[in-house]
């Protein structure tokens, strides 16, 4: 497992990247509510990150970033079947997912 500086840099790239999801999302008229959810749900995952990365709990950790990549696939296939989204969506969905993936491959998860 990378070191948990390394962890927190690497995060800090997910973060953004939900944040502007979530920012995406917003703005994104008839939303569906399937893909609303998964990003509430990854942004309260990020919002907790921080207190799950100080423990230096390796399941814990594991644990967090695996639910995350699992709701970051789904908004990604939610946007890959619906073709009235924005581009702006389906773009910050598909980098938030990239960043993820990132993040999983680092860290071996």
């Amino acid at each position: 497992m990378l070191h948990i500086n390394d962890i927190q840099h690497r995060f800090y790239f997910v973060e953004r990247a939900v944040r502007l999801a979530a920012q995406a999302a917003s703005a994104e008229p008839q939303l569906p509510r399937e893909l609303r959810d998964c990003l509430e749900r990854l942004d309260k995952h990020t919002d907790n990150a921080r207190e799950v990365l100080q423990t230096l709990d390796e399941l814990r950790i594991r644990r967090l970033i695996n639910d995350m990549d699992v709701l970051a696939e789904r908004a990604k296939r939610i946007c890959d079947y619906i073709p009235t989204l924005s581009a702006q969506i389906k773009s910050a969905v598909t980098h938030m997912r990239s960043q993820m993936q990132e993040l999983k491959r680092d860290m071996s998860v």
